[in-house]
């Protein structure tokens, strides 16, 4: 009978995930895990490596796990807990509290590490029933600058965040509601930079389950958030966290733009020159400051994606609109950071079968390599390997800008395909099937 006779062939066929597609796979995961080990010491951003190293150090030694705000910490409380891990797991957090030896650097990246990897087994998982694509994605997610520059290089942790928000949104198009909002409640206890993905899981929730269906994602994520903030209450930790973050936004990094390319970083060269910095508080346009500008703008670019999503709930309109809803604030806010853009280089990635998409993802992953090198290149100063400011930077700032305009357009498309008429020959009632197709 054959290799059929044990199963092997016959699921092999069944499925598309031919041994070769496996083999592919494993070698690039392989490849992809080994390249972050091999950055894992290096020195990364010193600085804030230093200040994670310290708070590390704190939580190993002296500080109670629900004072670490007192100490300045300006995360979530995923963090918190991460810190309070990797304090406990190496016994080298209680002799140093920076992080001048490479032991101390490597502890501290391997979380994000460990969050990028996650991220390429969950892009496979969910392109599975497609093994070509899935094994394609999963591969250009991992090797693309992008995600192991963060993480293994610099030692910042977008890809926490990030991974939780791929998982909520994977247990939505599943119907997964209360695992989708504990997941987005994750994220969100992580960075706030994951708060512009509340807008289109909420949209798609709504459009898919209702206004009623949708409470339970938002209890679930609402109750995650508290049951993460209890151990801080005592001390004041959410208090002081809301005064961190508050004070990193308008104060410490008041500016158009901290090196990332978008149109804040267009006028700030304009105005300033070269190596300068713009206040975003003062009055620009009336009595509005460029910080209330972008506000305003994100709001209502945010506004536009819940409408589209909610128009369009498809799992190709989700990921665009999460890739859209990282995208807008990252170009329309002040004060943002070259690696803001981090996640919409992930959630593009599902989409890599549709050649616009694939366009779009390769100027975007391009573009954004391009803005982390320039901006923190290794052991130099920003700008000395790709040029930071100039026609460099301004080239960037458009280049991500179009593609946020474009996936705007595709995903305003998308609502307007699921919802155009049926033509006369069909039912007069749309289907499950054809609404959401």
């Amino acid at each position: 009978m054959g290799a059929d006779a044990t199963g092997t062939d016959g699921a092999a066929r069944r499925t598309g995930w031919t041994p070769a597609l496996v083999a592919t796979l494993a070698v690039g995961l392989a490849v992809a895990a080994l390249l972050r080990l091999f950055l894992l010491p290096s020195e990364g951003l010193p600085g804030d490596l230093d200040v994670f190293a310290r708070w590390t150090h704190r939580l190993a030694t002296d500080v109670p796990l629900g004072a670490i705000y007192d100490h300045g910490l300006s995360f979530g409380p995923v963090m918190a807990f991460v810190f309070w891990a990797v304090g406990h797991l190496a016994p080298v957090f209680g002799q140093t509290g920076d992080a001048a030896d490479p032991a101390v650097r490597a502890w501290l990246k391997i979380p994000a590490v460990a969050a990028d990897l996650g991220i390429v087994v969950a892009v496979a998982w969910a392109l599975r029933e497609r093994p070509r694509v899935a094994v394609a994605s999963a591969l250009a997610v991992a090797l693309v600058p992008v995600t192991w520059y963060v993480s293994a290089f610099w030692g910042q942790y977008e890809s926490v965040y990030t991974l939780f928000g791929l998982l909520a949104a994977i247990l939505a198009l599943r119907g997964r509601w209360a695992l989708a909002g504990v997941l987005l409640g994750l994220a969100l206890a992580t960075k706030p930079q994951a708060i512009p993905f509340i807008v289109p899981l909420a949209g798609f929730a709504v459009a898919r389950a209702g206004w009623r269906g949708a409470v339970v994602p938002a209890a679930t994520a609402a109750a995650t958030l508290v049951v993460l903030w209890l151990p801080f209450v005592p001390a004041g930790g959410p208090a002081a966290y809301l005064a961190s973050t508050s004070a990193y936004q308008g104060e410490t990094f008041a500016v158009l733009s901290l090196r990332a390319w978008n149109p804040w970083w267009i006028l700030q060269s304009a105005v300033a020159g070269e190596g300068a910095f713009v206040v975003d508080g003062t009055a620009l346009l009336g009595p509005l400051s460029p910080r209330a500008i972008g506000y305003l703008a994100a709001a209502a670019g945010l506004l536009l994606v819940l409408v589209a999503v909610r128009r369009g709930p498809t799992e190709r309109g989700l990921w665009l609109a999460l890739a859209a809803a990282t995208l807008v604030p990252f170009c329309l806010l002040t004060a943002m950071h070259e690696r803001y853009a981090y996640p919409a280089v992930v959630f593009l990635a599902l989409l890599l079968a549709d050649r616009r998409v694939l366009a779009a993802w390769v100027v975007l992953a391009t573009v954004v390599s391009a803005n982390l090198v320039a901006a923190a290149p290794p052991g130099a100063e920003p700008g000395s390997l790709v040029p930071l400011w100039g026609f460099t930077g301004i080239a960037g700032s458009l280049a991500i800008s179009g593609v946020t305009v474009w996936l705007l357009a595709l995903l305003v498309r998308e609502g307007g395909q699921v919802r155009r008429p049926l033509p006369a020959s069909r039912a007069a009632r749309p289907t499950i099937a054809t609404r959401y197709q």
